[in-house]
This record gives structure tokens, sequence and C-alpha cells, in this order.
């Protein structure tokens, strides 16, 4: 990259040299012709003569003729010279630089030789007469520029006290502070411009109300210089930081606007009016010195200033490049490197070319860079605004948060990258810019044809489809989040959210299909294959993936039919749990381990959905067999009084359903009851039913047979020792059985 940069300078040094001699060539053929006019009218005259002639009217046909055939046999020898023309455009472009730079030394010699010649040519009397003329110029000059600096006071104070109070404002008021300003200093400039007119018509003349030339010289330069160095300072804002919209320092505002204000008046004044003063009233050889002179020091002045600042651009360069990591930043990268030498080389050739042809190389040059510096101040402060805007990020109100609380992280995902987008764009346009203004690619020319038309018209319309199908999933997206919201509106059903979801989903593929369609479309892409190829794609994957098409067929039924939405306790085989998602071809399900199964339709060959409608909480009661079966089921219907008085009231539909006794176990009769509840809310009802049907049995001295052993000691001849290693517990109930006797121990050592 850095070898490129250097390639560019010396083309760039070179062309000034190319630029001369083509101009002098186009000079040279203009002489050509103008002298070729004046005879013109005899060789008409022996024309009309030969033709009236028959004798030499055929000598004349048969020259002609002959002349026809030696073109046609010089065409024809062109293509062996074609061969060479890539060289022979080389050397000529080599040979016309070199002309091309002895020319220009050549010149800059007369301007001095010039020089020399007019000031020695130059007598007491002219100079008197000049001095004549300076004093009226000199009277304007006061009033003209002693108004204009009172008048620039009082706009720096007036600016200065709006610039404070619009300090820590938004970036919208600031530039409205920016623009005022802009008027004032404007203001400044006009006022000062028509004090200096009054001043030239009414006291700086013989005559009242009638001015010279070299006045009105003087007024124009002022008008033109000033608000060429107004346009920099409303830029730079060196003296307003607050107005300031580019990212630079104080100091290196009033830095920079310090050498390139000096840069401008002294090119200004010098051209549009000492030059013209010195030429029309001392010696046009030495105003072209003084252009010369001057020409040299502004050159050399920012050659200092490009060098004085190489190291504060290239870090700065640097450290923009450090937060990108895409193309962008390896190109500052190299043009910190490099930009110093592209900087010099392009003023020595803005230099050279003014000294070798400043009638007509110079203005292109001029009005190129003018052009292509106002094309990189508008990108560059549009790219500023679009980076400060999403660096600042996308802040909703809260009313819309709470309504759509989605939608702002979605704008977020959606604008910087539409933002990046523009932003290239804009790079891409001033790159357009500065190939328009240095004629490297007439862009409004291409532009204006018929194929310039079409393919911007295509890039536009493609960029507008993309737009609207992103502002139409934002849109639906945000509406739909907005549906299932249950703190606005109605709160939505189970179906509302498994439909809405759906929906969603299938939208979002709908417009992503019809969105790339459409672009590729205006962009010139037939897409008719395409379609085609899917409709095949689409055939084949029916035949080869025919369960993903059974699972989606068997999805479609089962969302008609209406058997399981999100948030559903399903059993779906041998699985049951939540269901936290449903597409058209699966079904989510978190058990109550918090295990997460996906299971395709086609697997799915029986769905048992546990809150439909309403659902029940089944008690199934065991009581030892000596219960009082009545006492049992009065305990059971006291329980589910008590719990009518807790919040559980709320989910439950019906009294207490008693069935009775449902059957005989090995050690328990089974009591069942059941409790309606709303759906979903069985589990939560049930757990808080046991426990106070748990407290009532306690309470009346119901036993809940459970699963219990006795340890019952083989019978002894002897006594056993006192000693033993058996627990304290085991012991005493084998001390109780051996007294008892061993057909009271069986009874009592039944398991039950």
């Amino acid at each position: 990259m850095r070898y490129f940069f250097i390639l560019v300078s010396l083309l760039a040094l070179m062309f000034p040299a190319h630029a001369q001699t083509s101009l002098l060539g186009l000079g040279e053929s203009s002489e050509t012709a103008s002298e070729a006019t004046g005879s013109t009218d005899a060789s008409i005259d022996a024309l009309i003569k030969i033709i009236e002639n028959d004798e030499t009217r055929a000598a004349l046909i048969e020259r002609l003729q002959q002349a026809e055939g030696g073109e046609a046999s010089a065409s024809a020898g062109e293509p062996a010279s074609a061969d060479l023309s890539i060289v022979r455009q080389v050397a000529e472009y080599t040979q016309a630089a070199a002309e091309g730079a002895s020319a220009t030394i050549l010149s800059l010699g007369a301007v001095f030789m010039d020089l020399q010649a007019g000031i020695s040519g130059t007598d007491g009397a002219s100079l008197s007469m000049f001095m004549d003329v300076v004093g009226p110029v000199l009277l304007v000059a006061v009033g003209l520029f002693g108004s204009y600096l009172v008048l620039r006071m009082l706009a720096h104070l007036l600016s200065g006290r709006m610039a404070a109070g619009l300090e820590r404002k938004g970036w919208l008021r600031r530039v409205v502070g920016a623009l005022l300003a802009v008027l004032i200093d404007l203001s400044t400039v006009l006022l000062a411009w028509g004090i200096g007119y009054v001043v030239a018509l009414n006291f700086s003349g013989a005559t009242p109300g009638r001015m010279g030339i070299n006045q009105s010289l003087l007024l124009n330069a002022f008008l033109l210089v000033e608000i060429t160095k107004l346009v920099v300072r409303a830029v730079l804002a060196p003296r307003l930081p607050a107005l300031r919209m580019l990212p630079v320092t104080d100091d290196n505002a009033a830095y920079w606007f310090f050498w390139i204000s000096r840069i401008i008046s002294l090119i200004g004044y010098t051209f549009l009016f000492i030059a013209p003063l010195l030429a029309a009233n001392l010696s046009p050889a030495m105003a072209a010195a003084v252009k010369v002179l001057v020409m040299a020091t502004a050159a050399t002045i920012a050659i200092i200033i490009v060098m004085q600042n190489r190291d504060d651009v290239r870090n700065w360069l640097n450290s923009r490049a450090e937060k990108r990591e895409d193309g962008l930043g390896h190109f500052l990268v190299a043009l910190g490197r490099s930009w110093h030498v592209i900087a010099i080389v392009y003023l020595l050739a803005l230099l050279v070319v003014w000294f070798a042809n400043p009638e007509e190389a110079l203005p292109f040059m001029l009005a190129a860079t003018v052009q292509s510096v106002l094309a990189v101040i508008v990108g560059v402060v549009i790219v500023s605004v679009i980076t400060r805007f999403v660096s600042t990020g996308l802040n909703l109100p809260s009313d819309i948060k709470d309504r759509l609380p989605l939608l702002e992280t979605r704008l977020k995902a959606f604008v910087p990258k539409v933002m990046q987008v523009v932003r290239w764009v804009v790079i891409v346009g001033v790159v357009l810019a500065i190939a328009q203004a240095w004629s490297v690619f007439d862009f409004a020319g291409w532009i204006s044809t018929d194929e310039g038309q079409g393919f911007a018209g295509s890039v536009i319309s493609a960029a507008l489809i993309i737009l609207v199908c992103l502002v139409l999933y934002v849109a639906v997206s945000s509406w739909i989040e907005f549906r299932l919201n249950p703190n606005f509106g109605s709160v939505p059903t189970a179906r509302e959210k498994t439909l809405l979801g759906l929906f969603r989903n299938a939208f979002t593929i709908a417009l992503v299909v019809f969105g790339v369609m459409l672009a590729l479309a205006q962009i010139g892409v037939n897409i008719a294959p395409l379609l085609a190829g899917a409709g095949v794609i689409g055939l084949a994957i029916g035949f080869g993936a025919q369960s993903l098409v059974q699972d989606i067929i068997t999805g479609i039924f089962i969302q008609f039919e209406n058997v399981m939405n999100e948030g559903d306790v399903v059993a779906v085989g041998d699985k049951s749990g939540v269901v936290e998602k449903l597409t058209i071809r699966s079904v989510t399900i978190r058990d109550l381990s918090g295990t997460v199964h996906l299971i395709p339709f086609s697997s799915v060959s029986q769905v048992s959905n546990m809150v439909r409608g309403f659902s029940f909480h089944l008690s199934e009661m065991g009581v030892a067999y000596d219960s009082d079966i009545p006492a049992v089921k009065q305990a059971m219907f006291d329980a589910f009084d008590r719990l009518m008085e807790t919040e559980h009231k709320d989910h439950i539909l019906d009294n207490l359903e008693m069935h009775g006794v449902t059957g005989f176990g090995d050690s328990a009769i089974t009591v069942r009851a059941r409790i309606k509840t709303v759906p979903g809310e069985q589990w939560s009802t049930g757990r808080a039913y046991n426990e106070i049907i748990k407290s009532v049995f306690e309470e009346r001295g119901i036993e809940i047979p459970y699963p219990h052993v006795t340890y019952v000691a083989p019978a002894s001849p002897s006594k056993p020792s006192k000693s033993t290693n058996m627990p304290p517990q085991v012991e005493g109930t084998a001390k109780a059985l051996e007294s008892d006797g061993p057909n009271e121990a069986d009874d009592g050592g039944s398991e039950r």
C-alpha cells in the first residue's frame, strides 16, 4: 500500500508537464487555425475556377481518386503499428512529460527576465502615477477593513453569548446555532463591503458618486476572500467550540484556521487586487513576477505546515484505524504513513502547473481541488453524524418500552447496520465526486445515459425493497409483541400465543423469500429459473425427506384441531412437561427437571393435554382396616372446608366429589375423592389439600398405614445374656415378645 501511494505521487508530479504540453499544443493549433483563416477566401476562388474548366475538373477528380487509394493502403498498414500502441503511448507520454518539464523551466526563467526588464523600464513618472492611484485605494481600504474589524468584534460577542447558552444542548440546537453564527458572520462581511462602497463612491474620487476601477477591484477581492474565509471559520469554529461539529481540539482549530486564512488572504488579495493593480499602472511583467513569488511563498508555507503536522496527522489516522478492523482501517494506516508525501507532491504539482499555464491548467486544478475538498467535508460531516448517532444509541420513551419491550432491542439490531450501509454509500459518493472533479470518471455523464439511469434505478429499487421489508418485519413483530403483552389490552389466550408465534415465523420466512426475489428481479436477475429450481428442490425434498413432510402435515392438523398450545402441560409419547415452543413441524417440551425435549410431529402418535378446559385433583387416601369409613369421609370433607379458606379457593370450581371406598389393599383401604380446579392448578391445589388432610387425620387418630418391619428374636433354651449387641429398641421388643408368648408375637409381627 505504501508503494501504491508513492506511485500515485510520482504520477501526480508528471501530470503538470503533460498537461502543459497538451495545453501548449492546443494553443499552437489555435494559432495555426487563425493563420489559415486568412487564406480561406482565396482558396474558395481557386476551387471555383477549377470546377468551371472541364480539363482541370477531370484532373482534380483523378487526383482525388489517387488520394483515396493511398489512404486505403495506409489504413491497411495500420494494424502493424497498432500492436505497439501501448508502448507507443507510454513513449509519447514520457516524451510529453520531459518536454513539458523543460518548457516549465524555460517559462519560469522568462518570468524573472520579464520582471528584471519591467523593473528597469519603470521610470519616475510611472511611479508617481502609481502613487496617485494608491492614495484613493488606501482611503477605501481604511474604511473597509476598519469597519470590518469593528463589526467582527461585535459579531464575536454576539456569537459567543449564543454559543455559551448552547454548550450543553443537543446536537440539533448546536447545528441551528452554527447556522445563525454563519449568518452573523456573513452579515458583517456584507455590511463592511457596503461601507467600503459608500467610502469609494463619496470620499475616494474627484467626483462624488463615481469611483475608479482600482477601488472596485479591492472591494470585490474583499468580498470573495472574506466569504471563503467565512466558510473555513464555519467549519473549524476556532473561537466557538460549542458550535464546532468536527472532532477537533481548540488549539488545532485555531492553528489550522490561522494558517489557512493567511494563505487564502495572501493568494486572494494578490491575484484579485494587487496583481491587476500593478499590471494596469506599472508593468505586466512586475505583476506576473509578484504572482510567481506569492505562489511560491504560499506553496512553501503549505509544505512547512504539512511537515510540522506529519506526526500529528499520522497519529490521528492511526487512532481512527485502531477502532476499525475492516479495509478502511488498513487504508487509514497506509494513508497515515504517506499522506505528507502525497500532500507535498500535490502542492508542487499545483505550483508547476501554474508556472506552465496559469490560464487553463490552474483553474482546472483549483476547481477540482475545491470540489474535492467540499466533497470530503460533506462526507466527513455526514459520516460523523451517522457515527455519533450509532454510538449514542437509540433510546425510546418509557411508555413505548412498556408497550413494546423488544422494539428498542430490535431497532438497535437493525438501525446500526442500515447506518453502516449508508456510511459506505456516502464514502462511495465522495469518491465519485472526486473522480468527477478530476475528470477521471464522468459519473454525471454516465448517470444521464440510459444505462446509468437503469443501473441507478435498479439499485435504488432493490434498496427500497429491502428497506420496506425491514420496516414491515419490525412493524409486524412489534404488533405481535404488543398483542402478546398481558399488561395492555386483553390478556392473550394460549391459542392466540401459539397462532401468533406461528404467524410470525411464517411471515418472516415469506417476507425474506419475496424480498430477496423482488430485489434480485430489480437488479436484473432472472428469477424464473430460481422459482423453477425452488419447485424442483421442493419436489426432491418431498420425496427424499418424507419424514419432514409428515412432520409438517401432522403439525398442520394438530394446529387445526387445537390439540395443544404454548404453555400447556402435555404428555407426548413418554415425555411430559410444559410446551415452550410450537412450530409447524415440532414441539419443544421442558419437563419437571428442566430438561428440554424436541419432539418432531412424525413421531407423535398420542398427545395428552392436562390443562384443557378444567382439571381434577384425584385424592386417594389409604386408611387402616380398623378405621371408621364414615369418619374418614367426614375428615376428608372437613379438610376440604379448610382448603376453601385458603388462597386456593379461587382455583376450585366445585365442591368435593366423594367417590368412597375404591379398593382393598394388603394393609389399607383406599378412599377416593376429587377436586375440580381450573386448568393447570390441580397440582398446587392437591399439594395444599394433602397437607391439610394429613393434619386432620392426625388430629382424629385416623391411621395412614405404611410398610414397617417388626423384628422377632428366635427363642433360646437359656435366658439371653444381659450383655447383648442388639440395639435398645430391638432388645426391648425381644423381651416383650419373650414374656408374651409365641402366639401373640406372631400376631404382632405381621407386616403391613
